[in-house]
């Protein structure tokens, strides 16, 4: 079903037809001026221009038009000709029914095939709070593409090759040369269990890395180790193995813990093998040429209003670059799944990166029909404005965050004297998704691009544009419905009735879902439905101020209001998992 903007300014654009204009000039959108209509439509300005006559002569033609159809209670004009246009009671409440009887509350399908990339771990390393943006946004912005009918993918395409891995080899080495994966000789099989747990690899890291800083003798080991690795060496392959595998349990633990799967494990290590063969397709084909010993491929167009450096295809000592690996991840990606559009969800300092990347892409063939799109965000600031860190100075690991933020839900509940009564497992669970939800609203809720302060006990409040506050929102709701279920209430499918101002304030916010959705799919941001959801529940608010629910004594009324209720907690939940927020089923 069409939103209600989109009936109206189809009614609107039927107007302008009629008078030999073009239709798309009946555009109508929520009024910036409620006192003076509940909707506008400004199309008579341009279209005075078109006609060359006065934009007050086309506007009196719009709305006396506009006047004869029964579903407008006021239809007028304001200055030079603004349409101002105000919907009945009546067709409100049966666009209500309509949109909350359509599995996609009003959202137009947009069928396409979409692959996400996002997270981006590295193994061996342990997931820290720089994980958290792409993660939650990258999510939410799945979620919605996945409600409009959307086939989505979402890999999260972990760190797992280079030299890094050599490093970690040629570290364990020294410490343990007598382990079976360092004998060149041996063949056969190599022990299942890994010899080295999450712990060992985080520490080893740190030592490898300053070690081979140091040393040069310990750094060529590690880069020889690295070529050995890539060259297919069995002891070496089978050591890796138990690396990824440690650490993928490690990274299934903290993305679980935010409600976050991926359908796709892939790393820079699936796309090795398809490297040769891309470079010498791009070589063929002339894109790619030497310049100061290294490979390169020329981006830069002539209408470039910025310098954009060339992309390196080889380093001048023949090792690939992670555009490299970028590139080759491209061409699996659309061999393998052939998406309309691959989304990358990635810090906006990696912005220049990714148009190497893309225009490279492009130039080569890469990408065959998929659309390829950086969506940036900015970064999560301690309260000193610099990117978050641990009381030490360090970056705090994920799996410490999302503990602290259980913990300090757990205290808010207490303090707000929620879930007291409950078992200790209910209230765990209620904890974690109000910390949950505190956290991810707080990060969704600003504009991807900007920055923001973490302020987890302004986060964390119930009341305010908070996580919280909405999820408390909608659990009072599910109380009302569950006494009504009690007190055998009947909660009619007919048609909706709006009987007063604060009922009609609940049916618009009801009714501009669609177009929350449209323009946060358009934008990527995940914000317009946190600002959506959060109008939603101010207006349910002042409906329950204002009026009795379970006790009004008229019994059509009483239905009308429960399905008023209904409807919204149905489109509060709807949103809030968009957000990847989940809603208690009480506190």
């Amino acid at each position: 079903m069409a939103s209600l903007t989109a009936y109206l300014s189809g009614l609107a654009g039927d107007a302008f037809g009629a008078l030999d204009l073009p239709r798309d000039l009946g555009l109508v959108s929520r009024s910036d001026r409620p006192d003076l209509g509940q909707f506008q439509c400004n199309g008579a300005m341009a279209a005075a221009r078109i006609a060359k006559t006065n934009p007050r002569k086309i506007a009196d033609q719009i709305v006396a038009a506009l006047s004869e159809n029964g579903c407008f209670s006021d239809v007028s004009i304001a200055g030079p000709g603004f349409i101002n246009l105000s919907v009945t009671d009546e067709f409100l409440g049966r666009f209500l029914t309509s949109l909350a009887a359509d599995d996609r509350l009003g959202v137009e399908a947009a069928p396409q095939k979409v692959l996400f990339d996002y997270g981006g771990p590295n193994i061996a390393k342990p997931m820290h709070v720089g994980h958290l943006r792409s993660t939650i946004i990258g999510d939410s912005l799945t979620r919605l593409f996945r409600f409009v009918g959307a086939e989505t993918l979402s890999d999260v395409h972990m760190g797992d090759w280079g030299k890094p891995m050599g490093m970690l080899i040629s570290a364990l080495e020294a410490e343990q040369p007598d382990l079976p994966y360092f004998d060149a000789s041996r063949s056969g099989s190599y022990p299942e269990e890994s010899p080295v747990t999450l712990e060992d690899l985080e520490r080893l890291y740190p030592v490898a890395a300053a070690a081979c800083k140091a040393d040069p003798v310990r750094d060529e080991a590690a880069r020889l180790a690295t070529v050995d690795l890539q060259s297919g060496r069995p002891g070496y392959r089978a050591l890796w193995g138990h690396f990824l595998a440690v650490s993928r349990r490690a990274m299934e633990r903290e993305f679980g813990a935010l409600g976050v799967a991926f359908d796709l494990w892939k790393g820079e290590s699936d796309v090795h093998d398809l490297i040769p063969g891309m470079i010498a397709s791009l070589k063929k084909a002339g894109l790619a040429r030497k310049d100061q010993g290294a490979l390169i491929i020329d981006v830069a167009e002539p209408d470039d209003s910025h310098e954009i450096p060339p992309l390196i295809l080889e380093k001048s000592d023949g090792g690939a670059t992670y555009a490299t690996t970028d590139l080759a991840t491209i061409l699996d990606r659309v061999e393998t799944g052939a998406p309309d559009a691959i989304f990358y969800v990635v810090d906006q300092r990696q912005h220049m990166h990714f148009e190497q990347v893309f225009r490279a892409a492009k130039k080569g063939g890469l990408s065959g029909r998929a659309a390829l799109e950086h969506i940036g965000f900015g970064t999560m600031n301690g309260a000193d404005g610099k990117p978050f860190k641990t009381r030490a100075g360090g970056v705090m690991k994920l799996h410490d965050l999302i503990a602290m933020v259980r913990e300090k839900a757990s205290e808010r509940l207490s303090q707000a004297g929620l879930a007291t009564d409950f078992s200790q497992e209910e209230r765990a669970l209620i904890a974690n998704q109000v910390g949950i939800g505190a956290l991810k609203f707080a990060d969704l809720n600003t504009h991807r691009l900007s920055d923001y302060i973490f302020d987890l006990d302004r986060f964390m409040r119930f009341e305010g544009k908070t996580g919280p506050y909405l999820q408390y929102a909608a659990v009072r709701i599910k109380s009302i419905l569950r006494k009504a279920v009690e007190e055998d209430a009947d909660i009619p499918d007919a048609a909706l009735s709006i009987t007063s101002d604060v009922e009609r304030a609940l049916g618009l916010a009801l009714s501009a879902f669609p177009e929350a959705m449209e323009a946060a799919l358009e934008r990527r941001a995940p914000n317009l439905i946190c600002d959506h959801v959060y109008a939603l529940a101010q207006a349910y608010s002042r409906f329950y101020a204002e009026h009795h629910i379970l006790s009004e004594k008229d019994e059509a009324l009483r239905g009308s209001r429960l399905g008023l209720c209904r409807a919204a907690l149905t489109q509060l939940v709807a949103a809030l998992g968009l957000l990847g927020i989940d809603v208690p089923k009480r506190m």
